[in-house]
């Protein structure tokens, strides 16, 4: 038998993309199945965003460019983060890869090794515990207290705190639980993380999809000594309804952003050149297709919210942000649904699927056995669909 490397023969893959890959399996045997389960916009991207890489492959952009993305495109975030964020950056402290993602993994490369140790609050996006352990290092899950909703407090990161943390990440708005952290919460944790000496690492990728009254902060405008301890983190994907284009973008000391990008010259080359001049012209470019999206988006979290809290066993807080509902849906375990006796979230996600045809993710890879998430990047008619049919298999329900 081939000898795999430890991490090689640990890994696990992303639960969201592997209830994705189940969901076409399942399409292609001819099954009709409503998916709620990757966080993709249904929405194609902007015209003025697809013409622009148009007119760049015409034009001969197809050649190598520099391993941390184009002169323009740094050049174009560093514009976005000082107008929108109210952070200002130099180029040389901006780095492009292919994806939010890649961005985090390099970054986990550099700040992290065996050993060490990542704060990570829950419930948290899937991916980031498992690039954590690639490096080594070990992630430390704090939990929200009883009755806190999904917040954390930062006595409790505090607690968690060992002479081995090197790194709090962050992510307002959440995947998946929606939650935004206001401004003054996001100050008490890094403060936390500035007296231990910690970097922070802000996943900012949602920070376009907020509904009410909340507000998204971004922890390097906090002050000059949480700049120098802060990477922001964010990307085209969701904001712009790339998801495929695979481009993403972190920002933050100088040194951390030139060790990154000289790890990425050595793993991938570069990003995509096409979709870096597209990445410019949707950061310069108007934003109305973001209200557009936002707008839609918050139609369809009333809808899904009113329809999961109108079923049995099932409640949902309506997400601050982000496009996800997060139902506790833990009075349904040591119930029988279809004569099937349910006990955790992967087997009622896997009921779900089989039996109702509704793609939703289950909580337990997200650090929440309690919930399974659902996206609302979906049309209207797919989510009464869908809610429709969890509603008929919900009706079986024993026990």
């Amino acid at each position: 038998m081939m000898r795999l490397s430890e991490v090689g023969s640990s890994v696990r893959p992303s639960a969201t993309l592997a209830l994705n890959a189940r969901v076409k399996e399942l399409r292609g045997q001819g099954r009709q199945v409503l998916s709620f389960a990757v966080g993709e916009p249904d929405f194609d991207t902007p015209e003025h965003i697809k013409a622009a890489a148009v007119k760049a492959l015409a034009g001969g952009k197809t050649k190598y460019t520099p391993a941390g993305g184009t002169p323009e495109l740094r050049a174009a975030i560093c514009r976005k983060l000082s107008r929108e964020n109210g952070i200002d950056y130099a180029p040389d402290e901006v780095m492009v890869s292919n994806g939010a993602k890649h961005c985090l993994y390099h970054l986990f490369q550099v700040l992290v090794g065996p050993g060490d140790q990542v704060i990570i609050l829950a419930p948290y996006w899937v991916s980031y515990p498992e690039q954590v352990r690639f490096m080594g290092a070990e992630p430390v899950f704090v939990t929200p207290a009883p009755g806190a909703g999904f917040k954390v407090s930062p006595d409790q990161v505090e607690a968690a705190v060992t002479d081995k943390t090197r790194v709090l990440l962050l992510n307002s708005p959440s995947n998946p639980s929606g939650t935004v952290y206001s401004e003054e919460e996001l100050r008490a944790l890094c403060d936390v993380a500035l007296r231990h000496d910690m970097v922070v690492i802000s996943d900012e990728v949602y920070e376009k999809f907020i509904y009410g009254d909340s507000t998204h902060a971004s922890p390097a405008t906090f002050g000059r000594e949480f700049r120098e301890r802060v990477v922001t983190v964010n990307g085209m994907s969701k904001t712009y309804a790339m998801t495929g284009w695979r481009v993403g973008y972190a920002a933050g000391p100088k040194e951390i952003i030139k060790a990154a990008s000289g790890i990425q010259s050595n793993a991938t080359g570069c990003p995509n050149s096409i979709a870096q001049v597209a990445a410019v012209a949707a950061l310069d470019g108007k934003q109305e297709c973001v209200d557009v999206m936002l707008a839609e988006f918050a139609k369809r979290r009333l809808r899904m919210v009113e329809r999961l809290n109108a079923m049995p066993g099932v409640a949902c807080e309506p997400p601050e942000g982000a496009f996800y509902c997060f139902p506790t849906v833990a009075d349904l375990y040591g119930k029988s649904i279809a004569e099937t006796k349910v006990m955790d979230s992967v087997g009622l996600c896997e009921l779900l699927l089989e039996k109702a045809g509704v793609g939703a993710v289950p909580g337990k890879p997200f650090g929440f056995d309690s919930c399974i998430r659902f996206s609302y990047a979906t049309s209207m008619e797919s989510i009464d669909a869908g809610m429709d049919a969890m509603v008929g298999l919900l009706k079986t329900v024993h026990g």
